[in-house]
């Protein structure tokens, strides 16, 4: 170990001079989150590409004087109250739960220390450090009892940098060992990682599947309007024979429904509910992405301590050493450990509340523990060198004491050897030679839901893998107590292969493993990755930051170090590990319902550019053949009223209801497997139901209505059996959504009031009879397309097992 340095700081700033740089603008003024603002919100919600392709459609329509067909125009305000509600309200829950979570420097001011929030940091602020603690602002060193701090997060050095006293240290590094305290020399924006950790805490979608899946199917539905448009377009205004203004409101009727106006809408509105569902459990939901995240995990990385059970320890016995010093002197140096270590893990806690009685002895040298060594230390001059850890690793294994302290730590106890070394415990050379004087046995008490958890992880084909510091047997006490497959087979991590195929085999074998240092965890999490897994890392020690960055899930308990608060994308604000079942219910709900409600709308996409492609060439068709021009059929009411009940309502019930099923890779595929085939189905019939009730040109105004009706009447049964497929498997309120939305219809078409309101004609017996024949006709082909596509997708999951 490095010789601890001491230079002492001054006593801190006083209130006035912290007033005065304040009032010069020399605070950390870097937000808390890089969130948006309110303003920014309201911004993004109003002005997007689909508003603005609406907007003009629904100008065209009021031109022609015909504002009842201008009610899509609704979906405007639809689409911009709801997405700025949703996602204000999402705002307030983060931005509550993020002052919560927020670290908290220490600062000395007037002579005492101060946590505050790093926002009311200041220019010159003495800040104190411990292991754990998160660097806020740049600054130089002026205090370090072997302080060792972590740079991997800023340049990817892997080994902790030891600092002494002028060292510089630079924000968004975290210490791991020892103790200090520094001067802010650069703060606010010009701190080295305000950039970098202003862009890391954006609730943000970048990097989701599922929205670069979204994307891309909108870019490619973009590319079809395109020509699909330019066709009806030309049709409307100079092929179909009809004056201007029935012509742009069929024109405006044949391009609104091709805008999947509510799939981004709802893909918003399932991401803002589930954080705000999130967050009234207690849970901080960092990065956007992170729900979906955790609804692909199929093994979640645990620790022992903290997780499966409680934070807190007491002290259970303390066996002394035949030969040792004596009883008295043993809780001396226990009491002095106790007091002097200035940041106390549980175990040392749980000391000084055994020993609260400090002796006078006076420190003369310093090694914190640390992960990687397993052990800390004090000398106190004539009183000795005194040790605190391990005992397999300050013990020969072989040894007696050895064996005894495996065996009370295989009754899920935990056991630290105290012993006295022949040097200075921060020399070079330390520990030296090491004699046993007692065996401290603590109790660690199994959190009474952490079964629960266990058993739900199960059900959900999870897996769970244990993965602590602790002695082996002790965390194999604990994982079989509670019934985890393999935990009474606890394997110790020095025992494993460094090469990452093996030890990735090794992985899939076993679930309990002790003794595994920070490194390992970040290897034991690459290799489930590399044989495809998603992994979820809980931890809350800053020996665990490593692995939480790097898994594809990490989550830290809200009492964890700042570090790794700051890394992981979700912090369990209330330390409950059996919160997690929740948050991934949460996030496979939303993505599994996203996945539904955007089976409806790329349905209705597809159908509504193939019929307008249709529509279109027949009007090219009879212009070079002279063939009867074929106008649209529907007037923009119609295409309202025929997504009310196939798609709106029942989207918004869909995607907030109940689905446990985990999210696969693969969305897009999977998506289009149903919408193609289904669209081009409705499109298809809809357009030859169209033409066999089709008068020609010369048709009464009667007669046109009727063949609109007709095709429309194709076109909401098609449209109602997509529905009923996509709300598979049924249950009652999805019986009841799907009968509401028949019923509604029905209602429509029954009515004289709405029948003369939307303009539909259903009394040409014979006419209405072939759109009723063509439809079912279009539901059997969707039902068998559907079935063709399940098994399709059971035949890709089956060959990505494999």
């Amino acid at each position: 170990m490095s010789i601890a340095t001491h230079v002492p700081l001054s006593s801190g700033l006083t209130s006035a001079e912290v007033e005065d740089r304040r009032a010069k603008g020399l605070s950390n003024d870097v937000p808390d989150r890089a969130s948006r603002s309110v303003k920014d919100i309201i911004r993004a919600n109003v002005f997007t590409r689909i508003n603005a392709i609406l907007g003009v459609l629904f100008i065209l329509v009021v031109a022609t004087g015909s504002i009842i067909d201008g009610m899509f125009g609704l979906l405007i305000v639809a689409n911009s109250s709801i997405g700025i509600i949703q996602e204000t309200r999402a705002k307030r829950t983060l931005d509550k739960l993020a002052i919560v979570s927020q670290a908290k420097p220490i600062v000395r001011r007037d002579g005492k220390a101060h946590a505050v929030s790093p926002k009311e940091v200041v220019l010159d602020d003495i800040i104190e450090l411990g292991p754990g603690d998160q660097i806020v602002v740049d600054g130089t060193v002026g205090e370090s009892s072997s302080l060792e701090i972590d740079e991997s997060l800023l340049t990817g050095e892997a080994d902790p940098v030891h600092k002494v006293v002028d060292a510089e240290v630079l924000s968004g590094s975290y210490v791991v060992a020892g103790s200090g305290a520094y001067r802010a020399t650069k703060v606010g924006r010009d701190a080295y990682a305000a950039k970098l950790a202003d862009e890391a805490s954006k609730f943000t979608l970048v990097h989701s599947e599922l929205q670069s899946g979204i994307n891309k199917i909108l870019k490619f539905i973009t590319y079809l309007m395109i020509p699909a448009g330019a066709l009806i377009i030309y049709n409307q205004l100079f092929s179909s024979g009809q004056s201007w203004r029935p012509a742009v409101n069929g024109m405006v009727a044949a391009l609104v429904p091709m805008v999947p106006e509510g799939l981004v809408l709802m893909t918003s509105i399932a991401f803002a509910v589930g954080v705000v569902r999130l967050g009234q459990r207690q849970c901080l939901v960092q990065e956007l992405p992170a729900i979906e995240g955790l609804a692909r995990v199929d093994v979640v990385c645990a620790d022992k301590t903290g997780t499966l059970t409680e934070n807190g320890m007491r002290l259970s016995e303390l066996q002394r050493v035949e030969g040792a010093e004596s009883e008295e002197t043993l809780q001396q140096a226990l009491a002095s450990m106790a007091a002097d270590d200035p940041r106390p893990n549980a175990s040392v806690q749980a000391l000084a509340e055994a020993f609260p009685d400090k002796p006078g002895w006076v420190e003369s040298g310093v090694a914190p523990f640390s992960s990687a060594k397993k052990w800390s230390g004090l000398s106190y001059g004539d009183n000795g060198n005194w040790l605190l850890g391990a005992p397999d690793i300050l013990l020969d294994p072989d040894s007696d004491m050895a064996r005894n302290a495996e065996s009370i730590g295989s009754a899920g106890l935990r056991v630290l050897l105290l012993g006295s070394s022949d040097r200075p415990v921060d020399a070079p050379d330390a520990p030296g030679v090491v004699t046993p004087q007692a065996l401290v046995v603590l109790e660690q008490r199994v959190r009474p839901d952490a079964r629960d958890t266990l058993d739900y992880f199960a059900s959900q084909n999870v897996s769970v893998k244990v993965i602590s510091g602790d002695n082996a047997v002790s965390v194999g006490a604990v994982a079989g107590s509670l019934g985890l497959p393999g935990g009474d087979r606890p394997i110790d991590a020095r025992q494993l292969p460094s090469e990452r195929e093996q030890l990735a085999a090794t992985l899939e074998e076993s679930t309990t493993f002790g003794r595994v240092r920070p490194d390992q965890k970040r290897e034991m999490v690459a290799a489930l990755q590399s044989r495809g897994h998603t992994v979820a890392m809980t931890g809350d020690g800053v020996n665990d930051v490593l692995a939480l960055k790097d898994a594809d899930i990490g989550v830290s308990m809200g009492s964890g170090s700042p570090a790794t608060r700051a890394v992981a994308q979700i912090v369990l604000l209330d330390n409950k590990f059996a919160t997690l079942p929740y948050v991934v219910a949460e996030g496979r709900r939303v993505i599994g319902n996203i996945e539904r409600v955007s089976n409806l709308f790329l349905t209705k996409t597809v159908y509504s550019v193939l019929l307008a492609f249709l529509i279109g060439l027949a009007g090219v068709v009879s212009q070079i053949f002279g063939f009867d021009p074929v106008p649209y059929p529907f007037l923009p009411r119609h295409v309202t009223i025929a997504a009310w009940f196939t798609i709106g309502i029942p989207a918004f019930i869909l995607s907030l209801a109940p689905n446990n099923e985990r999210a696969r890779t693969g969305f897009v595929p999977r998506v289009m497997r149903l919408a193609i085939p289904s669209g081009i189905v409705i499109g298809i019939a809809t357009f030859v139901s169209y033409l066999i009730a089709y008068a020609g040109p010369d048709a009464t105004d009667e007669q046109v209505v009727q063949a609109g009706t007709a095709a429309l009447i194709t076109l909401i049964m098609i449209a109602v059996w997509v529905l009923a497929i996509v709300a598979r498997p049924y249950n009652w309120w999805k019986i009841v959504l799907i009968a509401g939305s028949v019923a509604g219809y029905l209602i429509l078409f029954a009515l004289p009031f709405t029948r003369t309101f939307f303009k539909l004609d259903p009394t040409n017996v014979d006419v209405t009879v072939a759109a009723l024949i063509i439809g079912a006709i279009g539901m059997v082909l969707v039902e068998i397309a559907s079935r063709i596509g399940v098994r399709m997708a059971s035949a890709n999951d089956a060959d990505t097992d494999d």
